[in-house]
């Protein structure tokens, strides 16, 4: 096919793919399409680098400071499948615009917001908006590019630019933070969606599923349902232990889960073809996407606050400080489509969570973070694992699929990327700050609710030193940051050993793809 100017229409077919277009406009859709995937990828972690910014100006509980970190993942996450559905049926297109222009709204509101709770309604509603946007980048994609070669070229750029992304955020959060408020980071949206919205209309091709699925509200309900109540119990276990309030929250997720399983088997139309988890490479692929990311965001959540609250680097320093892991992110993905020629999908995804278990092995090895080298080294080593592990692993769920389910697939795939999102700051967030307040010895001398404030995070202690005289401000740091650290050996330890069994159930589902 020639790469001359465009002649085809953008109407849909009747097999639900979009129309076939020229090499040209294949790939110009693509660059349109990669602003919305950086962009989500981008918000899930910019704020990393901006929570010593925001606990300073709204003063947020340490609950509060992960609710505002996970409520963005975790509704697009609850919602990503029911949007899948929705652009399956309105057209995915259609569903990127709409979402393009509620997430740019948002996100301006977003950045001025006044207090810690309207801060977390205004990521909540940002998820709300970016699960419009996910899973049509996605399908669109898998409908443009029916050539099976050129689809896992454009999928590696798409997963590049999601874990890069991810890794990009802090680094974008530096370089605006040392020149503006914390709020200027989800400005960034507003810049990135004009193009999206001014050039996706003629570029970026309509397509849908003729025989869509209908929508079903009760799914919705108990998606969230199941998602809420679980994510919810791994922080309060993490302030309070095991309690019983933490264990029915466990129970209700657990049940909501069952129901909504049951449901989806027993409609003749389901919004979720929950049978497709029967089959090993799909449930092995979802499982090593969920957990790459898992790796990814749990190692920058702890990483972005090291390097500025113990290590002392300003926001722009701490960023650049990760630009090398990104590289490597970026080259691994794309290097993904030649490995997988001459190694199998098995061996390059299994051999992508080894290199995440390996990045957190490093940390294991310094015992303790404190090394800024062995960090470096550490996320250079996890970028390279991730690269490769969701570029195949995306490759191989898509092509489980017929094109006119693109959409659905496409909301499966990201609904385990989010909720890797969501794990990896709740449980490993957890753990590290269950593990940093048991640690923590307040010095005598500082006033009961400081103590409260410096007990929680380590940025409210670097926040409470800096009203304390010299030694006390002394005392109370060093024991911070020795009790941060010690966290992050715990969390380093478990997700090493969760990287390692997923390395091997993915070796062990995936071995029969090529």
């Amino acid at each position: 096919m020639s790469a001359t100017a465009p002649t085809t229409t953008t109407t849909s077919t009747p097999t639900g793919t979009a129309p076939a277009l020229t090499t040209r406009r294949r790939w110009a859709a693509l660059a349109v399409l990669m602003l919305p995937v950086l962009l989500i990828a981008v918000d899930n972690t910019v704020l990393a680098f901006a929570l010593p910014g925001i606990s300073a100006a709204l003063s947020p509980s340490g609950a509060q400071l992960l609710w505002i970190v996970d409520a963005y993942p975790l509704v697009l996450a609850g919602l990503l499948v029911p949007m899948g559905s929705l652009g399956d049926a309105i057209g995915r297109r259609r569903l990127l615009m709409i979402g393009g222009l509620g997430f740019a709204v948002v996100s301006a509101f977003a950045a001025f917001a006044p207090t810690a709770a309207a801060l977390i309604a205004a990521r909540a509603a940002l998820g709300f908006f970016g699960a419009m946007l996910m899973p049509a980048t996605l399908s669109i994609i898998r409908n443009v590019f029916t050539d099976p070669t050129e689809r896992r070229t454009a999928i590696a750029v798409w997963a590049a630019g999601f874990s890069g992304g991810a890794a990009l955020g802090p680094i974008v959060g530096g370089v605006m933070l040392e020149h503006f408020w914390w709020g200027s980071v989800l400005l960034l949206a507003v810049p990135v969606l004009i193009p999206l919205l001014a050039l996706g209309m003629w570029l970026i091709p309509e397509s849908k599923d003729p025989d869509p699925s209908p929508i079903d509200p009760l799914s919705i309900v108990l998606v969230m349902a199941t998602m809420a109540p679980i994510v919810w119990a791994v922080k309060e276990v993490a302030y309070a232990g095991v309690t019983g309030t933490s264990a029915a929250a466990v129970l209700v997720g657990l049940v909501s889960g069952a129901l909504f399983v049951h449901r989806q088997l027993r409609r003749p139309r389901p919004m979720l073809d929950v049978r497709l988890f029967t089959v090993p490479a799909f449930s092995g692929a979802l499982a090593a996407n969920l957990l790459s990311v898992f790796s990814l965001v749990g190692f920058l959540f702890f990483i972005s606050q090291h390097l500025q609250l113990v290590s002392g680097r300003s926001p722009l320093e701490a960023g650049l400080f990760l630009l090398p892991g990104l590289a490597v992110t970026v080259v691994a993905g794309l290097a993904a489509v030649w490995l997988v020629r001459v190694f199998t999908p098995a061996t390059v995804v299994s051999g992508g969570l080894v290199l995440n278990a390996v990045g957190y092995g490093v940390i294991l090895v310094s015992g303790q973070a404190g090394s800024d080298l062995g960090l470096l080294i550490a996320f250079a080593i996890l970028g390279a694992g991730v690269g490769m592990a969701e570029t195949i692993s995306n490759d191989v769920i898509l092509s489980a699929v017929p094109a006119h389910k693109a959409g659905a697939a496409s909301a499966i795939s990201e609904t385990a990327y989010e909720g890797g999102a969501v794990l990896g700051t709740a449980v490993l967030g957890s753990v590290l700050t269950a593990a940093y307040r048991s640690h923590v010895e307040v010095p005598d001398g500082v006033s009961a609710a400081d103590a409260t404030t410096a007990g929680e995070t380590l940025g409210g202690a670097v926040e409470v030193a800096g009203t304390l005289p010299g030694p006390l401000a002394a005392d109370l740091l060093e024991s911070a940051r020795s009790a941060f650290d010690s966290g992050v050996v715990v969390t380093s330890s478990i997700a090493a050993v969760l990287m390692l069994v997923a390395a091997m159930i993915a070796g062990l589902t995936l071995r029969q793809r090529r």
